[in-house]
């Protein structure tokens, strides 16, 4: 389980013993709370935002006792921990999972991989002039999706396998430090069956979480070439129609958002949501992180903003409570809000 210790390694370092290992545990289930968005802008954990969103807390749990068993981390304190010595071993060779990018993709890689799958599938039997099978995706939706896209493309049914093909061969060329085949192992044709995701893991001899974490890693990758050149990918472009790869803020917080650009003061967007001001202040912080154009002056005023970066910069810490002790003036919201605006490395 080299991968799976290896980020979790990458986490602990970069938390730098300022957090819980259940922020980790948090982040990885893709938890929208205030502090798991907040540590994973401010920690630089975003990559891993939700990518093992099923994970549970005593496999979690189990994980780590593992990890101290095998002294690749060191206790720090109640529910701290960062990477020992061997630890920091493995980090120095860990490639980081190059394309993994839980906050931007993680929301729409399983409906991607879906569609991918059921396309190929469709693809396939075309080729083969069968029309008798069963979908291998039973999603609707999904299902529905490929009917229109089979009607709009502009290959014939019976090149369509041909050029999707052309074009998934064409998407990995030159990506020397990746494995097609974990992908490819799952895909089903004519005549195929494509595995499990555990099938596939021991097929190439690899642990499922590992393995779990290589599979996204390509289909990331898959996302990010696909949007970044979609005139060359005419076929695989369907793949992302309707997706909505816009991650920046949680539902409700776009509505605070929305409120206070048509005036409102938060009091109001209390008053007017029916929510606690701590939760409206949530959503201030969580605005912060994503919009450049959100001035927080009519919440910390700029000599204060100044006096909690620098103390922030001085302690070379995001935990509040010490800065808070520093910047006695300041309220915790403020300094929230302050970290979440400028990030203070």
């Amino acid at each position: 389980m080299n991968q799976c210790k290896s980020v979790i390694l990458d986490c602990l370092k970069r938390l730098n013993n300022e957090r819980t290992v259940y922020s980790i545990f948090h982040l990885f289930n893709g938890k929208k709370s205030a502090q798991t968005i907040q540590d994973a802008h401010l920690f630089r954990l975003k990559k891993y935002f939700g990518i093992f969103e099923t994970i549970t807390r005593d496999e979690f749990d189990s994980f780590i006792q593992v990890m101290e068993e095998e002294r690749l981390i060191t206790t720090c304190g109640e529910q701290k921990y960062l990477p020992s010595q061997i630890g920091e071993g493995i980090l120095e060779s860990f490639s980081g999972l190059k394309y993994i990018n839980g906050w931007t993709y993680q929301k729409i890689s399983s409906v991607f991989w879906e569609r991918l799958s059921l396309f190929v599938q469709v693809a396939s039997h075309f080729a083969y002039g069968e029309t008798r099978y069963i979908p291998i995706q039973k999603n609707k939706d999904v299902q529905d999706w490929l009917k229109k896209v089979v009607h709009q493309v502009q290959v014939s049914r019976h090149e369509l396998g041909t050029e999707l093909y052309s074009e998934i061969n064409s998407c990995f060329e030159g990506v020397g430090e990746m494995n097609p085949s974990l992908m490819v192992f799952r895909l089903t044709g004519f005549g195929q069956i494509g595995l499990t995701s555990l099938q596939a893991a021991k097929r190439v001899n690899l642990d499922p979480l590992d393995y779990h974490l290589d599979f996204l890693n390509i289909l990331h990758f898959m996302i990010q070439k696909i949007s970044s050149d979609l005139l060359s990918f005419p076929l695989l472009a369907f793949l992302l129609h309707g997706l909505d790869q816009d991650n920046d803020m949680t539902q409700s917080t776009r509505k605070t958002w929305n409120l206070l650009k048509s005036g409102y003061s938060i009091e109001m967007i209390a008053a007017e949501r029916h929510l606690k001001m701590s939760t409206i202040e949530d959503h201030l912080v969580e605005i912060a992180l994503h919009r450049d154009d959100f001035s927080i002056e009519d919440y910390v005023h700029k000599e204060l903003q100044e006096m909690i970066i620098e103390q922030a910069k001085r302690l070379t810490t995001k935990q509040l409570k010490y800065i808070k002790d520093q910047v006695k003036i300041a309220s915790y919201f403020q300094i929230r809000l302050v970290l979440a605006k400028y990030g203070v490395q």
